[in-house]
């Protein structure tokens, strides 16, 4: 029998997404909820959740194990945030200011600002410069309560730099208790030195993609007027694949340019942002495999429409939420936000936001069994909520009070 090091006891709940995998349709919103519970780990891996008594039973804490009083406190698991844009310098505080004016994210864009200011100043910064960054911003997150994000390249836009982003986000991920998944965004947009899609992207498949797959598990493209169409798309996703990537695409956030059709056709992962998707692609992606990874904190910060989430969910898509954390159009590290903008905008229940920024943005970064939920045999990734109920999580606007956090069973904070 595994010997219990890291004891939690009379929680006034723990709270978990059921099942195993993606959850979908009602689904979506089941919970496994004990009150009150205990929580008894071994190492980096969770031994049993439950009742106090069956807990403590099964699983008695030895001489050397470290106990917890859980009482007034909820255990949720760690949250999962799949979608993020943390490697970068500078900001665009500048632009953020201009846009309250009136201009929009496709103007500041076209104008030379945007995606490409962002992409100027990490070309200038160094490799520990960028690490330092990324270990600040995955600090953040895990204040509000992440204990697993990925990080996308993306604002390199050359061989040089945008290895340079995974190398440093690979570098940061040592440092911090936050573990991250890397992707290759290697078409973010078109570089000034390039005159078309096209031709850059045929550069990042013959010159980038060969040594990125070193550093990254997945592959990104953003799909959208002025960025990359859906032949561009192909062919960039098909040699990702040859090269053993998981696939993921950014679609529909202003336009729907055939991003849907494409994801489903080749079976990506997912489809991120989706504010643009009509209900016809928002019924095609839910009979499919692909989740649907919605960002409501880009449209709250671009004013852009809400997506078809309620519909989402109830068509059986598979459904996450993450932050899309990044300087110009997402600048926001808290996923308990998101969940508040999932309940108060999107029309998803506190349960059903809970499970798509756990469990299900676990099964986006292909990591469905490992981390997203309180169960035997998955990591000991942990919040102990300091509030009498589990839904002050979304509830409380801004709040993220948690009395600890726990990752890979290692007491963080208390």
């Amino acid at each position: 029998m595994s010997e219990t090091t890291l004891f939690i006891h009379d929680l006034a709940a723990a709270v978990s997404p059921s099942g195993i995998g993606p959850l979908r349709g009602k689904s979506l919103g089941e919970l496994e909820i004990h009150s009150p519970a205990s929580v008894a780990i071994s190492g980096e891996s969770i031994l049993a959740v439950g009742k106090p008594e069956d807990v403590m039973r099964d699983h008695p804490p030895g001489t050397d194990c470290v106990s917890v009083d859980g009482r007034g406190k909820v255990a949720l698991p760690g949250l999962v945030d799949c979608h993020t844009h943390a490697c970068f310098l500078g900001d665009r505080a500048p632009e953020f200011e201009l846009r309250s004016g009136g201009a929009s994210y496709e103007e500041l864009h076209a104008a030379g600002g945007g995606i490409l200011s962002t992409v100027n100043a990490t070309r200038e910064g160094s490799e520990e410069e960028l690490a330092a960054v990324v270990w600040r911003h995955l600090g953040w997150m895990l204040d509000h309560g992440t204990t697993t994000a990925e990080v996308k390249s993306g604002y390199g836009l050359n061989r040089e730099s945008e290895i340079k982003m995974l190398r440093a986000a690979k570098r940061a991920a040592e440092e911090s208790p936050v573990d991250i998944s890397s992707t290759f965004l290697g078409p973010h947009t078109v570089p000034p030195e390039f005159e078309t899609a096209g031709e850059y992207v045929d550069h990042v498949i013959d010159e980038i993609l060969p040594e990125a797959v070193r550093y990254a598990g997945a592959a990104d493209i953003f799909v959208e007027r002025g960025s990359f169409e859906v032949p561009e798309a192909r062919r960039y996703l098909e040699a990702c694949r040859e090269h053993g990537l998981a696939l993921r695409m950014h679609g529909d956030q202003f336009t729907e340019r055939g991003a849907i059709p494409l994801a489903v056709e080749l079976g990506i992962r997912s489809v991120d942002h989706l504010e643009a998707t009509g209900e016809d692609g928002a019924k095609s992606l839910a009979r499919s495999d692909v989740a649907a990874v919605l960002l409501p904190a880009c449209a709250l910060f671009l004013d852009l429409p809400l997506p078809l989430a309620r519909l989402l969910v109830q068509e059986g898509a598979i459904v996450a939420l993450a932050t899309d954390f990044n300087p110009g159009s997402s600048f926001c590290e808290s996923l308990p936000l998101v969940m508040n903008l999932a309940c108060t905008r999107l029309g998803l229940s506190p349960a059903e936001a809970l499970t798509a920024c756990t469990a299900n943005a676990a099964h986006v970064l292909g990591l469905d069994g490992k981390v997203g939920r309180l169960a035997s045999g998955y990591q000991a990734d942990m919040l102990l909520l300091d509030a009498p109920d589990w839904r002050y999580l979304a509830y409380h606007l801004g709040g993220d009070r948690f009395a600890a956090r726990i990752k890979r069973g290692r007491l963080l904070s208390f």
